[in-house]
C-alpha cells in the first residue's frame, strides 16, 4: 500500500490501537502518537498499546494517547515494528496494518505499507495524516520531528537525505519546536549518562585495522555509572564516532546470558545482512539482533561473521 491508500484504509474503519516496538525509540513512539492523534481529529477511536519500556524522555509526549485496561479494538495497526519478535512487551494478536521502513519486515500483517527508502517511519506516517487530515496539528509537527530526527541522528546518520531533510522542513513549517526538541534530545545529557559514555569509551575495542570497532555496555558498568534505562538511549550511536571505523558494533547484556546487538556501518558493508545471520533485520546501514550468549562470546560471533562476509 502507499501511504494515500492506507489513510482511505483508515478512513473507512475505526475503533484503532497502535502497536509499537519494544525497546522504544523516538521513531516508534512518535510515529504512532502523532498517528494517533490524527485519527482522533479524523473522529475516530484510536489509543497507543501502552510500552512499558518508554523512557522518561519521552513518555510525556505520548502517554496521554494509551489505552485504558479493558480497551477492545477492532483494528490493529504497528509502526516502525519489523517482526513478531518485537512487539511491545506484553502484546498478542494479530496486526492488521503494518507501517514500517525496514526492508528487513517480516510481511506479518495482511495490509502493509513498507518505504523501505525512507529514513524513518515518521516520513511515511507524515505522507498518511496529510492524507487523511490535509495538515498537521503543532503536537502532530513535534511527535513526528521526534520520529525523524532521533532515527537520523539529529540528522548526522548517513541515512539523512534530500527526502529526510524535506520532510524535517515541512514539520518546522507545521509547528514543529526543532530548537527545543534538539536540545532536549541531542544536546543536554544527565551526569550519570555522561560517566557511562566514558565507560563505554573506555572499554571499546578495535578490529580489522580500526575498520571495525565495537563497544559493550554491561549491567555493572550502568551500576557504575549510577545510571537508569533513562540515560540509555542511543547507545548505539558511540562506536561510529571513531574517525577509522566502518562498521560498530554496541553489545549490550540483557537478563539470563544474552546479548542485544546494534550495528551501524557505510555503504561498504551490509549491516541487515550480518544481523540476519542471527535471525535479526534492519537496514543496510543498521540492523540489529539478538544473541543467547554473554557480550564477550557475542562479540567472537560477530567477529567471526564479519570476517566471513567482508572481503
Amino acid at each position: 500500500m502507499k501511504p494515500e491508500e492506507v489513510a482511505a484504509w483508515l478512513a473507512g474503519r475505526d475503533r484503532f490501537l497502535l502497536v509499537t516496538h519494544r525497546n522504544p525509540d523516538g521513531d516508534t513512539m512518535g510515529s504512532a502518537a502523532a498517528l494517533c492523534s490524527a485519527l482522533r481529529r479524523a473522529g475516530k477511536t484510536a489509543y497507543l498499546f501502552p510500552n512499558k519500556q518508554v523512557t522518561e524522555k519521552l513518555l510525556p509526549f505520548v502517554q496521554p494517547c494509551y489505552a485504558s485496561a479493558g480497551y477492545s479494538p477492532e483494528y490493529t495497526v504497528s509502526v516502525d515494528v519489523a517482526t513478531e519478535k518485537m512487539f511491545a512487551d506484553g502484546f498478542s494478536g494479530n496486526v492488521d496494518l503494518s507501517i514500517d521502513h525496514h526492508p528487513s519486515n517480516s510481511h506479518y500483517a495482511p495490509e502493509a505499507c513498507i518505504c523501505g527508502e525512507r529514513a524513518a517511519c515518521g516520513e511515511i506516517v507524515l505522507q498518511v495524516i496529510t492524507a487523511l487530515c490535509g495538515e498537521l496539528t503543532k503536537e502532530e509537527a513535534d511527535l513526528l520531528y521526534i520520529a525523524l530526527s532521533t532515527d537520523c541522528g539529529c540528522f548526522q546518520y548517513a541515512n539523512t537525505d534530500a527526502h529526510a531533510l524535506l520532510s524535517a522542513a515541512a514539520l518546522v513549517t507545521a509547528g514543529a519546536d526543532n530548537a527545543r526538541l534538539n536540545q532536549l534530545f541531542f544536546r543536554k545529557v544527565s551526569i550519570p549518562r555522561i560517566k557511562l559514555e566514558g565507560l563505554i569509551y573506555a572499554n571499546m575495542s578495535f578490529h580489522r585495522d580500526g575498520k571495525v570497532v565495537v563497544a559493550i555496555v554491561t549491567d555493572e558498568m550502568i551500576a557504575e555509572a549510577g545510571a537508569t534505562e533513562d540515560d540509555c538511549d542511543d547507545l548505539a550511536g558511540l562506536a561510529g564516532r571513531a574517525e577509522c571505523g566502518e562498521v560498530s558494533i554496541t553489545i549490550r547484556d540483557y537478563p539470563g546470558g544474552h546479548s542485544k546487538v546494534s550495528v551501524r556501518s557505510g555503504e561498504s558493508f551490509d549491516s541487515c545482512a550480518l544481523c540476519a545471520r542471527f535471525g535479526g533485520g534492519g537496514h543496510k546501514m543498521a540492523a540489529g539482533c539478538n544473541l543467547p550468549v554473554p557480550p564477550l562470546q557475542a562479540r567472537e560471533l560477530l567477529l567471526q561473521a564479519i570476517d566471513e562476509v567482508w572481503a
